[in-house]
């Protein structure tokens, strides 16, 4: 199951891809505008409506990815829209508003596939911590952590998030995912934990109050000074 996030003009009641109705993908559908994209959730799939406004849909595609979009971005067009479309969109693929369900499903894998093949491992550093998502390590200024496999998927989604406060239902549906049924203790006591083993350096995975938790950043001398 994908999240799949859709930009259109269109309302809220209008669907731009019917099939995505008969699949268990979640859709998320959100007005095509700047002040919206700032705030867009995370997503696995950014899907493009292009059936009424072509221009409108090719800038948008453009600034998506000069605004530093990378997950796979499709767009939706109706058949006369088809010959329009072309290799400077920046698009991934293109999809017919009339696909039927098996054919929107295949494109939206292949996509998602094809994303997770050509991205680069990429290594997160932040305030000492050193996060290799190729081999799921982690250390503490060179210290290798000795992560459960939950423990190391929240060090990584708080640490990609800087600052960010998450509560503890984002951080339940971002690193258990939606199908978990345990309820928000379980982040209380995965935090207790990382925090024991991040010994002296607890303080980067800090608490708001009455709000939930957040990766704290902080410099070498601020690092040093805390110890």
């Amino acid at each position: 199951m994908a999240l799949l996030l859709v930009l259109t003009s269109a309302p809220a009641s209008e669907r731009v891809l019917p099939a995505l109705e008969l699949l268990s993908h979640r859709v998320r559908q959100i007005p095509a505008e700047p002040a919206q994209l700032v705030s867009a959730p995370e997503s696995d799939i950014v899907i493009v409506d292009g059936r009424h406004d072509l221009s409108a849909a090719k800038s948008l595609c453009k600034l998506l990815r000069t605004t530093g979009q990378d997950a796979p971005l499709l767009l939706v067009v109706t058949e006369g829209g088809m010959s329009a479309v072309s290799g400077d969109w920046g698009i991934d693929d293109v999809l017919l508003t009339d696909a039927g369900p098996a054919e929107t499903d295949a494109r939206i894998r292949l996509a998602i596939a094809r994303g997770e093949a050509t991205a680069e491992p990429s290594r997160v550093q932040a305030s000492g911590v050193t996060i290799d998502e190729q081999s799921y390590s982690a250390k503490l200024h060179g210290r290798s952590l000795d992560l459960t496999y939950k423990e190391f998927q929240l060090l990584h989604f708080l640490a990609t998030h800087p600052s960010r406060v998450f509560t503890r239902e984002q951080l339940l549906s971002e690193v258990w995912g939606y199908d978990y049924f345990g309820g928000t203790r379980t982040v209380d006591v995965h935090v207790r934990r990382l925090r024991a083993k991040l010994g002296d350096q607890e303080q980067i995975i800090g608490t708001v109050r009455n709000v939930g938790y957040r990766f704290n950043v902080y410099d070498e001398d601020q690092l040093a000074a805390a110890r």
